[in-house]
This record gives C-alpha cells, structure tokens and sequence, in this order.
C-alpha cells in the first residue's frame, strides 16, 4: 500500500513538472499566429522566423557568447574554491562555502542591483565583459556543488600514493585528482550554462541594448506582443539543455562502466 501512494505521488510530481512543457512546446509548431488550441496545422515557419529576423538571431548569438563565457569562468573559480575548501586551503571553510552559495538564495533583483553599481564602478556595465561576468557569480554555486561532491567521493590515497611515487602536486592534479573530479567539472558546466541561457532578471540590469540574450528577447516578446517565435525560442531552450542533461549522464555512465570491478 505505501509504495502504491509513493508512486502514485511521484507520477503525479512528474506529470506537475511536466504539464507545463507538454502544454506550450507543440504550440511551437503552430501554422498560426496566435498561441492558442487547437493548431490550425503543423509548421516549422516560426524556427524560420527566428533564423530570419535579426532581433531573434543576435539574442541567440549573445546567449551563446555569454553562457559560454560565463560557464568557463563559473568553472575555473568554482572548480578552484572546492579544491580549496577540500583541501583546507581556505579559512573557515563552512562559512566560505555557505558564502560561495549565496548567489543562489540572494533574491535576483537585490544581486542585480548590487552588480550593477559594482560594474558600472568597474566601467564594465553595459558589455559583455560585464554580463558574462554577472552570469558567472550567479553559476558558480553550481560548479562548487557539483565538484566538492565528485571530490568528496575520491579516495585521498590514491593522491598519496601518486605523491609517494614522486609525483608533483600539479602532476596529482593532472593526472589523478582532474580525471576523476571530471564528471562533476563538467556537471557543474552543464548547470552553469543552462543557468546562463535562462538568467533574464540579471541581464535586464547589467546588459546593455547590444546584449540582448535570448530569454530577455523572449521576456521582451512576451510584454510587446505574444508570438508563437516565443514558443519556438523556449523548444530550443528546453531542447538543448535535455541534450547537454543526456551528454552528462552518458559521460557519469561510462565512467561507472570504466571503473566497474571486472570491467
């Protein structure tokens, strides 16, 4: 009887999550100009639209440009701060890590504003130094998640038995504590660049006109004028963040399958 109600509620927490989806992504395929049921017929003419108009084509362009520059920062720092805090090389390392987390339950708009008079300080606001910088301190709570838990599961002689056999610390990072930390780096990048493409309170406060991501672009469609483009946008959205999800976890798989016993 309980595990009938647990996966009673689980089907349901699934189809809650779910719905939302289901409901708007075969309206991007809509022949019509409204975004409504039932579809007059099938189309691919609003993807067109987004390759075609110039607004929608720089926003994807920015998104891209940005999440891929905010995703490599977010790694580099966030990568650094759970070496540091695994290792002790950081002070007061619990109230550090809850510091590098902070990002994550400080409301948006308070960390817009406070980016905003930092950058314009710095003479970085309104390019895209400035937003790929904005982006980065909103992933790196990610990144630092992610790779303290892959760290967490490496077994610390291994690294002592490297450094017995004369390896350097660099040559244990290299080619011990890297490798096996590598499923989580790249975790952490997977949530930091789909984190980026969908960070729209951010941006409205730190891009400039020439920064236009695309889900300010959509945010910005959505108050001028609903159009089924927008729903076009969010299946692109949607798409590749499944893609990247389904990259990360064949790569945890074949790892799982490498060190297997018997393998």
């Amino acid at each position: 009887m309980l595990r009938s109600v647990q996966v009673l509620f689980g089907a349901a927490a699934v189809v809650f999550l779910l719905l939302p989806l289901v409901a708007i992504l075969p309206l991007a395929f809509t022949s019509g100009i409204f975004l409504n049921y039932p579809i007059p017929a099938f189309s691919t003419r609003w993807f067109g639209e987004l390759a075609a108009a110039d607004v929608w084509r720089l926003s994807i362009v920015n998104s891209l440009v940005i999440g891929l520059g905010a995703t490599m920062l977010s790694v580099v720092l966030g990568t650094l701060a759970a070496l540091g805090l695994r290792n002790g090389l950081i002070p007061f390392p619990n109230v550090m890590r809850t510091f590098f987390l902070l990002p994550m339950v400080v409301p948006a708009v308070v960390l817009g504003v406070g980016l905003q008079i930092s950058l314009v300080r710095l003479g970085l606001a309104g390019g895209y130094a400035g937003v790929i910088l904005a982006h980065a301190v909103l992933c790196v709570p990610f990144v630092v998640i992610s790779v303290s838990t892959a760290l967490q599961a490496i077994d610390r002689r291994v690294e002592r038995a490297a450094a017995s056999l004369g390896a350097s610390p660099v040559t244990v990072f290299r080619r011990v504590t890297f490798p096996l930390a590598l499923p989580g780096i790249v975790t952490g990048a997977v949530f930091a660049f789909a984190t980026s493409l969908d960070e729209v309170v951010l941006t409205l406060f730190v891009a400039g006109p020439n920064q236009r991501t695309l889900a300010r672009q959509m945010f910005s469609s959505i108050r001028e004028n609903i159009s089924p483009a927008i729903a076009a946008a969010a299946f692109l959205l949607i798409v590749g963040t499944l893609l990247l999800a389904a990259l990360v976890g064949l790569m945890n798989r074949r790892r799982r399958a490498a060190v297997a016993p018997g393998v």
